[in-house]
């Protein structure tokens, strides 16, 4: 998918090849970048779906990456050392999302910034965890994963819910309308993630 995304888990794994800039794939002047949050949310979007973001960035004629970039890059990559597990080695599992906001389907349509709600959520899995990775900030100190309720056909048998990157164990409880987790804190990142022990 050039520039855009599937719009559903795909059994095959794919790959989305897309660039830090907006208007190119090569070096120009005037460049309209994405943010880092933009591209993350993406990543974790198409991660969630089973494929893979190949990211292009656009290097001056003497391949030295533009400073605007190299902090784009540090950003992601400071992103990635704090909630990689939730990405690395991951598998989808029964449906990637809930909440209102998703991006478009197709080619060619990753350019616009959209806004997401704390309650967008994300889903991974690898071993005996399956990762909920928040797409926004919480306003209050509740969470609530509703595709956790206890009636849901596919709901886990939940151990443990930990959030990252420190691992700090969580209150929580479980009721019909979703999996009810305390907060001790605002987390730091805007865009995080939760790891739920499964079995």
């Amino acid at each position: 998918m050039e520039r855009g995304q599937l719009g559903e888990i795909r059994p095959l794994f794919w790959q989305t090849d897309t660039s830090i800039c907006r208007r190119s794939w090569c070096n120009i002047k005037n460049h309209d970048y994405k943010s880092p949050e933009h591209i993350i949310r993406q990543l974790v979007d198409i991660v969630s779906k089973n494929g893979c973001l190949l990211l292009n960035v656009a290097p001056r004629a003497d391949g030295t990456i533009p400073e605007e970039q190299q902090e784009i890059l540090l950003k992601i990559g400071n992103w990635l050392s704090r909630y990689g597990e939730a990405i690395y080695g991951t598998r989808p599992w029964v449906t990637y999302k809930e909440g209102p906001t998703d991006f478009p389907a197709g080619s060619f349509v990753d350019g616009q910034e959209i806004e997401f709600t704390p309650q967008d959520i994300r889903f991974t899995q690898k071993g005996d965890y399956l990762y909920a990775i928040f797409m926004n900030s919480p306003e209050e100190n509740q969470l609530v994963i509703e595709s956790l309720g206890a009636d849901k056909p596919y709901s886990q048998d939940i151990k443990d819910v930990e959030l990252l990157p420190q691992g700090e164990k969580l209150s929580w409880r479980r009721e019909k309308e979703g999996l009810f987790i305390e907060l001790r804190r605002k987390p730091e990142d805007k865009i995080f993630a939760l790891r739920l022990k499964v079995r």
